[in-house]
C-alpha cells in the first residue's frame, strides 16, 4: 500500500529529520520523500491524524500470545493484529507455550504462522527442555531456525552449574541467554511484594531480595564465563544499581523493565484484584523512582509490555488462585506517557531492543525501508474495556488515567490503523 502522512512529527534521534513536522510518502515500502506541503500521487492513500507522531517501529521484547496450547487466551493471527494496533511492528514472543518451544520444529512454526502478518514474530526459545531447568534444549539448532534468545519464561535458572554452561556454549554462536531475576528458594511461594500492606493482607510474598540474589548471582556468573546475558523485567532498586555497576566493568548485560513496574505500586494490591498479580510483584513507589532513573541514565535498555493474556477461568478466582499475567501491549505508551521523556521512551522501544537482540535498526529518511509506528503521546484518556483489543481482559491498567496512545503501524507494505 502506498500512502502520504500529513503533517506528522519524526522522533527519531538517527534521522535528520528528528523533531521536524513534515509530510513523508510510500511507496511500495519504501520512504520516498520527506517534505512539505507534498502532492498526493495516483493510487496513494492519504493519512491525516491529530498530533500524528511518527518514529522507527517500537520492538517489545517480552510477549506472551498463548498459541500453541492456550488458544483460549490468544491466537497468534489474532494477537499479532493487537501488536500492530498498539504500535509494534515487531515481538519477540516468549516461550510461554504448551507444547515448548524447544526445539527447531516448534520455532519454524510460529515464523510459519506468522508470516502474513504486518508484524514481525522473532520467537524467544527455551533455554531448558520442557522448561525443567535440567538439560540444555538444542540452542545452537533454535538459533538457526530463527530463535533470537534463550530463556525460559518467569522461570529463574536454579541450577547456576546450567547457567554457567549456557552462557559459555552460547558464545560460539553469538547466543543470548536470558536469566529471570529471582531465587527459587525464596520467592517462589510468594504471591505479592513483601511489605506492610502485605502483611496487612495475610498474603505470602516475595522479597526484593529474592530478586536481587539472583542478580548478583547472574552477574558472577557472567564476570566468570563472558558471554550475552539479558535480564529480563528487573523490579527493584538494587537490581538496577548492580546492573549499572556490571557495566561499568565492562560485562555484557541488559536488562528491561515492564510498563506495570514503572507505573503501578503493591498499594493495588488492598483490593485483591487477581489483574494486578503478575511476576515479579508490583513493588514500591520507591522502586518505580528507581526504574525511572535507571531508564534515564541508560542503565535499563528497553521497556516492554510483559503482555500476558490469561483467560477469565484463571483470572476470576480468589487471589491465591490467580494466574501471574497482565495484558499490556494496548496501554503500554499510555502507561509510561507520564513518567518519562517521550525520546527516551523511543529509544527503550526501538533503537536499543533491536541492537541486543541483533534486528535490524531503521533510520526514518528518503531511500530507507518503511518500519514505523504511529502515535500521539499526548491523548489523555481513562483506560476502560472498550480499549481492550485482546481476546483476554486481563488489565491491570482498566481505570487508569493513561497518556498516550498509538494509532498503529506501516510496516512490510501494510498499513494497520486502531
Amino acid at each position: 500500500m502506498n500512502i502520504l502522512l500529513r503533517s506528522a512529527r519524526i522522533i527519531d534521534k538517527n534521522s535528520r529529520y528528528h523533531n521536524q513536522v513534515t509530510d513523508i510518502l510510500i511507496q511500495n515500502g519504501i520512504i520516498v520523500k520527506i517534505g512539505k506541503k507534498l502532492e498526493l500521487p495516483k493510487n496513494c492513500k492519504e493519512i491525516e491524524l491529530d498530533n500524528l507522531h511518527v518514529s522507527n517501529g517500537w520492538f517489545d521484547s517480552s510477549v506472551s500470545l498463548g498459541e500453541p496450547g492456550y488458544e483460549e487466551r490468544e491466537t497468534l493471527v489474532h494477537g499479532l493484529q493487537v501488536a500492530a494496533k498498539s504500535g509494534f511492528t515487531k515481538i519477540a514472543l516468549n516461550p510461554n507455550t504448551n507444547p515448548f518451544i524447544d526445539n527447531k520444529s516448534a520455532v519454524e512454526f510460529l515464523i510459519q504462522k506468522s508470516t502474513d502478518s504486518a508484524v514481525s514474530l522473532y520467537p524467544i526459545a527455551n533455554l531448558t527442555q520442557k522448561a525443567a531447568g535440567k538439560e540444555m534444549a538444542e540452542l545452537y539448532d533454535m538459533q538457526n531456525s530463527g530463535a533470537i534468545a534463550f530463556g525460559d519464561y518467569n522461570k529463574p535458572v536454579d541450577n547456576v552449574n546450567l547457567l554457567k554452561i549456557a552462557l559459555l556454549y552460547a558464545q560460539n554462536f553469538e547466543g543470548l541467554v536470558l536469566s529471570f531475576p529471582q531465587d527459587g528458594n525464596i520467592g517462589t511461594h510468594g504471591l505479592v511484594n513483601e511489605s506492610e500492606n502485605t502483611t496487612r493482607l495475610g498474603l505470602n510474598s516475595t522479597p526484593n531480595l529474592s530478586e536481587e540474589l539472583q542478580v548478583s548471582r547472574d552477574l558472577s556468573v557472567l564476570e566468570y564465563t563472558g558471554g550475552k546475558l539479558h535480564i529480563p523485567t528487573i523490579s527493584t532498586s538494587k537490581s538496577v544499581q548492580l546492573i549499572k555497576d556490571a557495566k561499568k566493568k565492562g560485562l555484557d548485560v541488559t536488562c528491561s523493565v515492564s510498563a506495570h513496574h514503572i507505573y503501578l505500586t503493591d498499594d493495588e494490591i488492598k483490593s485483591f484484584d487477581t489483574n494486578y498479580k503478575v511476576s515479579p510483584p508490583l513493588r514500591s513507589e520507591k522502586d518505580i523512582k528507581s526504574m525511572v532513573k535507571g531508564i534515564n541514565d541508560g542503565t535499563i535498555d528497553m521497556i516492554v509490555s510483559d503482555h500476558n493474556p490469561i483467560d477469565i477461568e484463571n483470572k476470576n478466582v480468589e487471589f491465591e488462585n490467580g494466574v501471574n499475567g497482565t495484558i499490556g501491549l494496548e496501554s503500554l505508551l499510555g502507561s509510561i506517557g507520564k513518567k518519562l521523556d517521550l525520546d527516551q521512551v523511543i529509544v527503550c522501544l526501538t533503537e536499543n531492543p533491536c541492537k541486543r537482540f541483533n534486528l535490524p535498526i531503521s533510520i526514518i529518511d528518503e531511500g530507507e525501508k518503511a518500519d514505523l509506528t504511529l502515535f500521539d503521546p499526548a491523548l489523555e484518556y481513562i483506560f476502560e474495556n472498550e480499549h481492550i483489543l485482546s481476546k483476554s481482559k486481563n488489565s491491570a491498567f482498566l481505570g487508569k488515567g493513561l497518556k498516550g496512545k498509538a494509532y498503529g503501524i506501516y510496516a512490510k507494505k501494510k498499513l494497520v490503523l486502531n
